[in-house]
């Protein structure tokens, strides 16, 4: 009884010690870059998967000879149909051509079948089913016609028969091995599969982050070339006669603002009398005085640069505003018509934009000048051809941006391919061998 327990308890140790080693091994994990995982999983799984693919191999071979070996009797049951056609010999005629259609549809069905180039679970599998299939509907028309044909063509249907019957034989012992053994492998064999894709998937990352790096490079010179260019164009600006113009522009822009205030109380009388010359009551107003009347409404500068600072037709325009004011018929409100009657009379009377005028045609002569000036010319040329070329290099940086952005968005659609066969090849692994492996 004693001996019992000393046995009993030695094996409880030892499954305890069996058990510990299970334990520390499935907390174990072993880190591995693509290609190392190919060959630390080849060493592991060789003595399994290799017998199988070669066996598979065989088995594709051995197939492919048998359908050979039966596409050759089918021609040999054509040929001699053939011949049996020509002779015209009414007993047989009629089976002959019987058999020689036959003989053709076996043909053309074997003839469809596709052997595959590299063996795989799944390239033999649809071989195997697809040969099955054209085994069975073999056999039906064979039992179907060749009663009707005999007793004639016996020497060749019982050769086709034979020939037929190995093939029907290597055919199910194909499909017998895909099916029983090579199944077994097929969670290992698209493992390595898969490999081979993360290898192609990291492969086209690497890829794509180069060309990234590469725009990034780019993306950064045409950057300076953009700030060289607008450090010139700032300089071009700053220049003395550039300076000039832009000052001179300043004092049209305050000149143009002075004019719309003194002119801000006819701006409703303006737009009556505009209305009533074009309507047909124009009271006396001429061509010219209605399109100088647009210009003082919309830019007076202009205006009074285009007659002179003495402001003659806005002279006449106002006398007639006068006459129109005076008989109510712009039927402005009281205190619309006073303000109007007052601004005219301070222009009319007391000159009162006469000096705003006259610096008006100061300012646009000093201007005509400058711009016909030759340094002007040049500055003006030199900054149109900074603008072309600054739109050309801003046009230039969104469209390698725009690549950059589609390039990124490559890579995330990869990486994330890669998550997934990384987590299916762990998950594989597991499951097949027992050992955890985590992917670089």
């Amino acid at each position: 009884m004693r001996k019992t327990n000393r046995v009993s308890t030695g094996k409880v140790d030892k499954y305890r010690d069996f058990q510990s080693i299970q334990c520390e091994h499935a907390l174990s994990q072993t880190t591995l870059t693509t290609i190392e995982l190919k060959t630390w999983l080849e060493k592991e799984t060789g003595s399994i998967l290799t017998p199988v693919q070669g066996q598979a191999q065989r088995e594709r071979d051995d197939t492919q000879a048998a359908l050979q070996n039966l596409t050759e009797a089918s021609k040999m049951l054509l040929e001699n149909s053939q011949k049996e056609i020509e002779k015209r010999n009414l007993k047989v005629y009629n089976r002959a051509r019987a058999l020689n259609k036959l003989a053709a549809l076996f043909i053309d069905r074997l003839k469809k079948l596709k052997v595959p180039d590299q063996v795989s679970f799944d390239t033999l599998s649809t071989f195997a089913s697809e040969t099955q299939k054209i085994i069975l509907v073999t056999e039906i028309d064979i039992k179907n016609w060749f009663p009707r044909i005999s007793p004639f063509f016996i020497m060749d249907r019982r050769k086709f028969l034979t020939i037929y019957e190995k093939t029907k034989l290597t055919v199910n012992g194909l499909n017998d091995f895909v099916n029983k053994e090579y199944v077994k492998s097929k969670l290992l064999e698209k493992t390595f599969q898969h490999i081979a894709e993360l290898q192609a998937f990291q492969k086209q990352i690497a890829d794509i982050e180069q060309v990234k790096a590469n725009l990034k490079s780019e993306v950064l010179e045409v950057e300076k070339e953009i700030v060289d260019l607008d450090q010139q164009t700032t300089q071009l600006k700053g220049k003395a006669t550039m300076g000039q113009l832009t000052q001179l522009e300043s004092e049209q822009e305050t000149l143009n603002n002075e004019l719309k205030l003194a002119l801000r109380h006819l701006q409703k009388p303006f737009l009556k009398m505009q209305a009533l010359a074009t309507s047909g009551g124009g009271g006396g107003i001429t061509p010219d005085e209605l399109r100088m009347l647009g210009l003082y409404m919309e830019n007076p500068f202009e205006a009074v640069v285009s007659e002179g600072s003495v402001c003659p037709t806005l002279k006449q325009i106002l006398e007639k505003l006068a006459r129109f004011l005076a008989e109510d018929k712009l039927k402005l409100k009281s205190d619309k018509q006073r303000k109007a009657e007052e601004a005219v009379e301070q222009i009319l009377t007391h000159d009162h934009i006469a000096l705003v005028a006259k610096r008006c045609t100061e300012v646009a002569a000093n201007k005509k000048q400058l711009l016909s000036s030759t340094e002007m010319d040049e500055a003006k040329q030199s900054l149109g051809v900074f603008a072309k070329k600054m739109e050309t290099l801003r046009t230039h940086k969104s469209s390698l941006e725009t690549d950059e952005v589609l390039k990124e968005r490559q890579r995330q659609e990869l990486l994330e391919k890669t998550r997934h066969l990384k987590k299916s090849i762990e998950e594989n692994v597991v499951t097949f061998l027992g050992k955890q492996v985590q992917i670089q």
